[in-house]
């Protein structure tokens, strides 16, 4: 039986997974594996998702899910569960147990773009899913920060990003849908011209490399960053979780 992997979420339009894993596995000469894209606006289709594919190993978890999947799992690892969500689940056996990749691959490539550079305050745009594995990252590096949102579940909202706010925190990470295809002219809306080039730009977003909030931050001088990196680095984690 060959071995099936493959990722959860909605919409998945914008997802590279299937392409990574795919060139993965034949580069590597891993016969007898597959990686596929199961699209569901809801998780109730979770449970005959596994049942119809006997031959699947693990899944990827992707936006609306990672927070509301832990609820059907039968074990979370104990990282995943502090940060609450997940973003892999390794199958076996019909037990599934939940972890988190986003931590690693986010925390590398942000290592990588600040080379050395550590700055003290972050902007965490966004506080869904995503931004759990961001937090945890930030915590471990140090760096402390302040989540924004537009649904009052943040401590500061957009419309109070100030110039001031923006120069007091020269990390600014977008965590949220904003800019992916195929809506790239959509942004978070920041007072951009507050930014400087002390400041680092990182979007979770990989598609498009180039996003709206990246080149609106590269104008003003910063060092900018997309989510591709950490798509790798976290893929290649998630291999190993499953591989376990």
């Amino acid at each position: 039986m060959e071995a099936l992997y493959g990722l959860i979420g909605f919409p998945l339009t914008h997802s590279f997974s299937k392409k990574y894993f795919t060139e993965k596995f034949e580069r590597e000469q891993i016969s007898g594996h597959r990686y596929e894209l199961f699209e569901m606006k809801t998780l109730e289709g979770l449970k005959s998702l596994i049942s119809e594919h006997p031959d699947l190993r693990g899944l990827n978890v992707t936006i609306p899910h990672k927070e509301k999947v832990l609820e059907l799992l039968d074990e979370i690892d104990p990282a995943a569960q502090k940060m609450g969500a997940v973003n892999v689940i390794k199958i076996s056996g019909g037990h599934l147990k939940g972890y988190n990749s986003d931590f690693f691959g986010f925390k590398k490539s942000l290592e990588n773009l600040l080379g050395g550079t550590m700055p003290e305050k972050a902007l965490i745009l966004g506080t869904g899913g995503a931004s759990k594995a961001v937090k945890a990252a930030l915590e471990a590096l140090g760096i402390s920060y302040t989540e924004v949102s537009s649904s009052g579940k943040a401590a500061l909202s957009y419309d109070q990003l100030t110039e001031s706010v923006i120069g007091e925190h020269r990390l600014l990470i977008n965590t949220t849908p904003l800019g992916m295809y195929p809506k790239g002219e959509t942004f978070p809306q920041l007072p951009y011209e507050a930014i400087t080039s002390s400041h680092f730009a990182f979007d979770l977003v990989y598609n498009p490399l180039e996003t709206t909030f990246m080149r609106l931050a590269a104008a003003r001088g910063a060092q900018v960053a997309n989510g591709l990196e950490m798509l790798h680095l976290q893929a290649e984690k998630a291999w190993e979780i499953w591989n376990a």
